[in-house]
């Protein structure tokens, strides 16, 4: 199976904020959503004193990156493990222990292998198995959600992971059709919410299957409570100038990392106070004035950033210091 060709989305700026971490002998960053190694080829190719640790899921797209970044020799390591394994991973790689690492990055979401490949299910546009498991080898997959999961279960989790407005309207079909017959692939799916979503909301929004795949998608991984984990466990992970950057495409996912992000880089000082003492001073700095987001003309050349906000942070205080 070939790489299917892919250029990440804000790849230049996203290797900007991480480069000042990058520029010194022995630096070491982790990519935790690896993928198909766009971002850690150009952080290899760009930063000539970092090495790499890339984590990724999936078994699928690890053999892939390491194909791709081979001519890097041991500069570029890749481990198989949930990014909310990030500390297990780092102690096992003899990181964890001492300061930290110099830079953590998160590009969340489905990656474009598995996007491309018919067989994983991620893509509504074909019929495919529904699996939508980003390891493969193990969990359960969107079948088994649809045919396990209460109509009330499948509400909630068509609403708070795909914000969809006829989330009960289509749990109920869902329901109703799987007595019948389970569902297996996604052709099915897809001609149920063709059939349930009313024909003047199909015309707006983009296709009317995306908010539920993206849905089930999230639930399969179990993404946000994986995120929950990570970003603190990132944010610890940095040593002094060490920085945390994130790319989200989803509403839940950027507040949740904004919420980490704020609460690192607060001072703990009362606001009326006229000099703040080092030890409430916070240990982290924003980098990025809120949430970045793409340009027109990245929009137009690559449309999966027109929903992307880039945050990042920069540790000014090591962990020993006083909170």
């Amino acid at each position: 199976m070939s790489a299917p060709a892919h250029v990440p989305v804000l790849l230049d700026r996203v290797v900007a904020l991480l480069a000042p971490a990058l520029q010194h002998e022995g630096a070491v960053m982790v990519d935790c959503t690896l993928g198909l190694g766009g971002h850690t080829e150009a952080v290899l190719s760009r930063c000539e004193l970092a090495r790499v640790v890339g984590i990724d899921r999936d078994p699928a797209a690890l053999d892939l990156a390491r194909t791709r970044l081979a001519a890097y020799g041991d500069r570029f390591t890749g481990v198989h493990a949930v990014y909310d394994e990030l500390p297990d991973v780092l102690d096992d790689l003899g990181l964890g222990a001492v300061e930290g690492v110099d830079a953590v990055l998160f590009d969340l979401g489905v990656s474009s292998m598995q996007l491309d490949v018919r067989e994983r299910g991620f893509a509504y546009a074909e019929d495919a198995p529904l699996d939508m498991r980003m390891d493969h080898t193990v969990g359960r997959t969107a079948a088994d959600v649809l045919n396990t999961y209460s109509a009330g279960e499948l509400t909630r989790v068509l609403r708070e992971y795909g914000e969809e407005k006829f989330a009960r309207k289509i749990a109920a079909a869902v329901v109703r059709q799987r007595e019948h017959e389970p569902f297996t692939t996604s052709a099915r799916l897809v001609e149920l919410l063709y059939a349930e979503i009313p024909a003047p909301a199909r015309r707006t929004g983009g296709h009317p299957a995306k908010r539920t795949f993206q849905a089930l998608r999230m639930e399969v991984n179990d993404e946000l409570a994986v995120l929950r984990r990570a970003v603190p466990a990132a944010i610890d992970a940095v040593k002094v100038g060490g920085r945390v950057v994130v790319e989200s495409y989803h509403s839940l996912e950027d507040r949740l990392v904004k919420q980490a992000f704020t609460a690192v880089t607060r001072s703990l000082a009362p606001p009326d106070l006229p000099v703040v003492p080092p030890e409430l001073e916070p240990a982290l700095r924003p980098v990025t004035r809120g949430a970045e987001q793409a340009d027109e003309r990245e929009v137009a050349e690559n449309p999966r950033a027109a929903s992307v906000r880039l945050r990042a942070v920069e540790r000014v205080k090591s962990k020993g210091a006083a909170a």
